[in-house]
């Protein structure tokens, strides 16, 4: 499952990234985002969500989200 299919609210534990983007996985990375990290949807948007990662809040698009497994 992928962080698009998160519940608002709840938290995930990040069980890896999905991408063959370099620097989208350096990005994420450079957030906090990688696997065994708590991650946490505080809200959605259309085209976007907001994340909470370690101490910081995150507004990433869905194509971000969907490389996010958890």
């Amino acid at each position: 499952m992928n962080l698009t299919q998160a519940e608002e609210g709840k938290e995930y534990i990040i069980t890896g990234i999905e991408t063959d983007d370099e620097e989208m996985d350096a990005f994420l990375f450079s957030l906090g985002c990688y696997s065994g990290e708590p991650i946490t949807v505080v809200s959605r948007k259309k085209h976007s969500c907001v994340v909470s990662i370690k101490d910081g809040r995150y507004n990433i698009d869905n194509q971000l989200a969907a490389a996010i497994l958890i």
